[in-house]
């Protein structure tokens, strides 16, 4: 169980970022399944998405994303363990109605500027995660 709340902890240190849906969150699914570990929620890091809402999408891609990434680990959790966070699904058609909203808030833009400041907002939600998982 040390090592299921040893993987868990970084991704409790990771606040929401501002283009996270309020309607989805998996905060309170993640402190569960500390709480079933006999866990505390670490404190969050810093996190400073940049500027605009390109990078807010790109944020949010990566956030939702990971859903997809969680539902496959989420199998491999043997049994009687707390799978809430990892198993946390989107509903039917939410990750094609992302894309196609992020698709369409790129055409809108219409610009090469738009899509590098969405990569610049992945790329520092990948490396938010990082080092919640450098910082256990």
């Amino acid at each position: 169980m040390r090592t299921r709340a040893r993987f868990l902890q970084p991704r409790t240190r990771s606040p929401p970022s501002r283009a996270c849906p309020p309607s989805a969150p998996r905060t309170p699914l993640l402190a569960a399944d500390l709480a079933a570990l006999d866990e505390a929620m670490p404190p969050p890091l810093p996190f400073a998405l940049p500027a605009g809402d390109a990078a807010a999408w790109g944020a949010l891609y990566v956030v939702e994303g990971s859903r997809l990434g969680g539902i496959m680990l989420a199998r491999t959790v043997p049994d009687g363990l707390p799978i809430a966070y990892l198993g946390a699904r989107h509903l039917s058609g939410e990750w094609r109605e992302l894309l196609g909203a992020l698709d369409n808030a790129a055409t809108l833009a219409g610009s090469d500027v738009w899509i590098d400041e969405a990569i610049t907002g992945a790329r520092a939600t990948f490396d938010l995660y990082r080092r919640a998982a450098a910082a256990r």
